[in-house]
């Protein structure tokens, strides 16, 4: 603990103590009938007294500093898919665990051990049961990057087979790792007898009467000279059959297909290869895909004056959901009449003059997504619509952050696209003030550095029986690129866009009651989303009713659920089912009337961790040298806690914690200070001279 003195000179100090010498001998300086030895003793607590009030007078500060040791963290992270089980040596993946649980107690006290396992997804602990569906090592390590943030990270240690089927390249994500990376290099990299479908490149729609092409990507290791036959199915009946000559050790061939969508609803297409004598494994010659055929798209019509890189990206995220076809047109070029053979317009960034153009499509009743941006002209967007009203008096812009409103419940989005959507770059927004008109419903508002603000960013209403939807700003490329850049893929700027125009076209017809899944087919393992929505008589949404669910599987299994309310509609969380075909069965009853609504959804396997046997022990050799670590085997872990040990970049941290405070807040000196004077005033009474 020390003072420092701010403001005023410390030379002040001394000043208060001559101060105290002072008043005392005025005080005394006058022979008294006191005896010598009290004389003093009272002049010395006088002196004391008023040199503390003079110096509290001052208000120094007073600085205090606690240093905390933080040991090292040693992050252990363990892949628990299927791959690092099912092509491994025989118990060398458990074993390896067993190792791995052993680290904290051979490091000793000396450093705080963390224990992980992962295949998508990062959780706590270590694990044996080998059961992940898919793996994304980039996705842990920014995890750990993110949980551990400004704290003393020594290591990261990652046992792996170096096989990853989503997300991005880890070796780009592990540069962003401080820490050194000990990588303990799980499977096997000797390429053994394997044929396998590595892939089925398809469109997941398809419309009735078509035909539909399928590109099937097939492998085969050590087989050359055998023969194996690819064929097709559909409810056990064959569609298609092609044989497959292997011609050389490392085989790989795409054969097109051509499959016919004579029937409607989703369609099931499994793919499998005879298996060859001596085979690693016949659980990857099997693949299915389901396609949904469809009578007839949706057409979608996105209205624009001039030309930006956020058309192409509207227009694509829309088309990823084959129920829809865009057409992007300018103002100029539109003829009168066109937009009433679309189900829904999109208008973008539109000027002054084009409002003018589009007064008949402003007064009808074809659902609108408003999306506004610098360029856009804030007096005609506000009257255009009632959603949302910008109040600008110049024409400047903000860069604005997404911000997820959890009681938002108009329609459901995946948790990971929540979570992506508000670590995405910023969009560009008119600067300025926003209001919502009434009953709108706020699905992302405006964060503007580190402050969510009430301001609206993705907004919707109904009015007049028409939904409309209201972007208050531009740049939705650059999140697109964003994402494509860390996760590889598009899918939350997609799902967010699409399910946009999902909502806004919803219930054209006016069904009363209506029940539809978030995706008609979803991947093993992730949970089942459904929307609800029932309207009165005079075509309002109410929830006031009970809605049951019921979902039945091929082998009569039932699942029976209840919507839980959210806003005017209704929401389910089936969570995660077994893979397989499901038929749904919705029911509620409403002023005596009863509304029923069914349809089908799949659950599709997911059998990524078997397209590829041979470990990558390359790219964990890489990650590992990059960070000033080392690649070791299973046979060499018994050799980790010695490396940690005796790596000079492993070391506590000790924290400093500097903290100021006013000497006047010490209470205990005002105790002492009135300590002080009591006890002088006591021995001046007993003395007699008081």
């Amino acid at each position: 603990m020390s003072i420092t003195w701010g403001a005023v000179s410390g030379w002040w100090s001394p000043l208060c103590v001559v101060l105290g010498l002072l008043y005392a001998w005025v005080m005394y300086r006058q022979p008294l009938l006191l005896t010598k030895g009290l004389r003093y003793g009272l002049f010395a607590l006088r002196t004391l007294a008023v040199s503390l009030l003079a110096l509290l007078l001052l208000s120094p500060l007073v600085k205090t500093v606690t240093r905390t040791p933080q040991k090292p963290l040693i992050l252990i992270a363990q892949d628990n898919s299927e791959s690092v089980n099912r092509f491994s040596p025989p118990n060398v993946a458990a074993t390896t665990v067993n190792k791995l649980a052993k680290l904290k107690s051979e490091l000793g006290n000396n450093f705080d051990v963390r224990e992980f396992n992962f295949d998508k997804e990062l959780r706590d602990g270590l694990s044996r049961n080998f059961a992940g569906k898919q793996t994304d090592i980039a996705n842990v390590l920014r995890q750990l990057n993110e949980r551990f943030v400004n704290q003393n990270v020594g290591a990261i240690v990652l046992a792996t087979d170096g096989l990853y089927n989503r997300g991005a390249d880890p070796a780009y994500e592990a540069r962003n790792i401080k820490a050194s990376i000990y990588t303990v290099a799980l499977g096997d990299t000797v390429p053994r007898r394997d044929i396998l479908i590595s892939n089925i490149n398809y469109n997941k729609t398809a419309f009735l009467g078509n035909d539909f092409e399928v590109e099937v990507a097939l492998n085969a290791y050590q087989a050359k000279g055998l023969v194996t036959k690819l064929t097709v199915t559909e409810d056990g009946r064959p569609v298609a059959q092609k044989d497959i000559a292997v011609n050389s050790p490392a085989f790989n061939q795409t054969v097109a297909l051509k499959l016919n969508a004579d029937k409607k609803g989703i369609r099931k297409f499994t793919f499998s290869l005879s298996p060859v004598a001596n085979e690693l494994s016949a659980a990857n010659n099997t693949e299915t895909i389901y396609v949904e055929v469809l009578d007839a798209r949706q057409k979608i019509l996105l209205v624009y004056d001039a030309t930006h890189p956020d058309i192409s990206v509207i227009k694509q995220a829309i088309e990823s959901n084959r129920n829809f076809e865009v057409k992007s047109v300018q103002t100029s070029d539109l003829q009168p009449g066109q937009t009433a053979n679309y189900t829904a317009v999109v208008l973008y960034q539109l000027q002054a003059g084009s409002y003018v153009k589009l007064k008949p499509l402003l007064q009808g009743k074809i659902p609108l997504w408003f999306i506004g941006g610098t360029q856009a002209d804030l007096q005609g967007f506000n009257q255009a619509q009632g959603v949302v009203n910008i109040g600008a008096a110049r024409s400047e812009s903000q860069e604005v952050f997404a911000q997820a409103q959890p009681g938002f419940s108009a329609f459901t989005l995946s948790d990971s696209t929540l979570n992506k959507l508000e670590r995405f770059p910023p969009l560009l927004a008119p600067y300025g003030s926003y209001q919502t008109g009434g009953g709108a419903r706020v699905l992302l508002r405006q964060k503007i550095g580190s402050v969510v603000t009430a301001y609206p960013l993705l907004a919707f209403n109904e009015q007049d029986g028409r939904k409309v939807g209201v972007l208050t700003g531009e740049g939705l490329w650059r999140w697109q690129l964003a994402e494509y850049r860390q996760y590889g893929n598009h899918n939350a700027t997609n799902e967010l866009l699409s399910q946009t125009i999902q909502y806004l076209t919803a219930n054209a017809n006016r069904q009363r009651f209506r029940v539809y899944p978030a995706n008609n087919v979803f991947d093993e393992g992730d949970n089942i989303l459904l929307n609800a929505e029932l309207y009165n008589d005079a075509l309002e949404l109410v929830n006031t009713p009970d809605v049951k669910l019921s979902l039945n599987d091929t082998r009569g299994k039932n699942y029976s659920f209840l919507f839980t309310r959210a806003g005017q509609s209704y929401q389910l969380n089936a969570g995660a089912l077994p893979a397989g075909t499901y038929t749904y069965n919705a029911v509620t009853q409403l002023g005596g009337q009863q509304f029923k609504a069914n349809g089908q959804l799949v659950v599709k396997p997911l059998n990524l961790e078997t397209r590829q046997s041979a470990a990558d022990h390359r790219l964990l050799r890489q990650m590992a040298s990059r960070a000033g670590g080392k690649l070791l085997y299973p046979a060499q872990l018994n050799e980790l806690a010695g490396l940690i040990k005796k790596d000079e970049n492993i070391k506590t941290v000790v924290y400093e914690d500097k903290r100021y405070h006013d000497l006047v807040d010490m209470r205990w000196l005002f105790v002492l200070v009135l300590i002080l004077i009591s006890t002088e005033w006591f021995l001046r009474k007993r003395a007699g001279e008081i």
